[in-house]
């Protein structure tokens, strides 16, 4: 990525905020307004957009049933391990 100066680097910096919406009004515009002028930047958010977008489809599967009970039985036993050994020491 070529990405030079300041408004890049505000930009970039801001990215993760401005994708997530939790970033000020006015820093929201005028980051919206570097992106539309700058085609380094615009690849950018468009690459962390399309990540940010799966992440949060893979987030939203839910694992069969018995991956589910293999996976809990697994944090029970090594839950009871770590009672034990506290309990010995």
């Amino acid at each position: 990525m070529s990405c030079e100066g300041p408004d890049c680097v505000k930009a970039l910096e801001n990215l993760y905020l401005f994708l997530d919406e939790e970033i000020d009004t006015a820093s929201c515009a005028e980051i919206q307004t570097h992106i539309d002028e700058c085609t380094a930047c615009l690849s950018e958010y468009d690459l962390e957009r399309v990540v940010k977008s799966l992440v949060s489809r893979s987030c939203s599967e839910v694992a069969p049933q018995p991956l589910r009970e293999k996976v809990l039985f697994s944090i029970r036993t090594v839950q009871i391990e770590i009672t034990e050994q506290r309990s010995s020491q």
